[in-house]
């Protein structure tokens, strides 16, 4: 009985095996779909820095320079959520010339405005309240999943007409996909703006005017195709 249920077991065991080999039998290809997108949102890079003798003082004037920035923003109706904050560090630096030290106070702050018009004046605002610099800018889109999903379609149409160029030649004809996935790697290109915007007398405070051009959202998938 007991050679009878495992002779059975082997059976149906190879029958499952030659069933999933059977069902995976076809041909296997990439596909890549891309959107171009015009951006709608602009993410401000800001940088606070002070550097003095004193640890305790160049604190308290990033303190309080990141105090009169958040109130700025705040009047300016920027909501909270698009305001974050990268980093706070207070460092010690040595002076090899002379032999002395300074502490510099640096706040990194993250500001996204949804409402690209508003880039010039904000950035004048933020300088005129002791921003001392912006590091770049970033654009986005505020529909980025809607993107993908369209990137998502295009792609496995790409790999359809991939998979029917190999078949062609073959006398074969694509059939329904029995698998499909998307790559890791699928992700969306930000544009990024370098920006030198520090305050002197020589620039007289201006600033460059922005250009968002277009980004690209792209995501990449692998599809099994039944040839037949």
């Amino acid at each position: 009985m007991k050679k009878l249920l495992l002779l059975v077991a082997v059976l149906l065991g190879i029958g499952l095996q030659a069933q999933d080999d059977k069902q995976n039998q076809g041909i296997f290809v990439s596909g890549e779909g891309i959107v171009k997108v015009v951006p709608d949102q602009v993410v401000i890079k800001s940088q606070i820095e002070h550097e003095g003798v004193n640890a305790s003082t160049v604190k308290n004037e990033n303190d309080q320079t990141a105090d009169a920035i958040l109130k700025y923003l705040s009047s300016k109706n920027i909501p909270e959520k698009n305001i974050q904050t990268n980093y706070v560090n207070l460092n010690k630096r040595y002076n090899y010339n002379d032999k002395t030290y300074t502490y510099v106070a640096r706040q990194a702050i993250s500001i996204t405005l949804e409402d690209l018009d508003k880039y010039e004046e904000i950035v004048s605002g933020l300088l005129e309240n002791g921003l001392n610099g912006i590091n770049g800018i970033q654009f986005k889109s505020s529909e980025l999943e809607k993107h993908k999903t369209e990137a998502r379609k295009k792609a496995v149409l790409a790999a359809k007409k991939k998979a029917e160029e190999f078949a062609t030649p073959l006398n074969q004809e694509v059939g329904k996909a029995f698998s499909i996935s998307e790559s890791s790697g699928n992700n969306y290109q930000p544009v990024y703006r370098v920006a030198d915007m520090k305050m002197s007398e020589e620039s007289g405070g201006s600033q460059e005017t922005i250009s968002p051009g277009e980004m690209e959202i792209s995501v990449q998938v692998n599809v099994g195709f039944h040839l037949h």
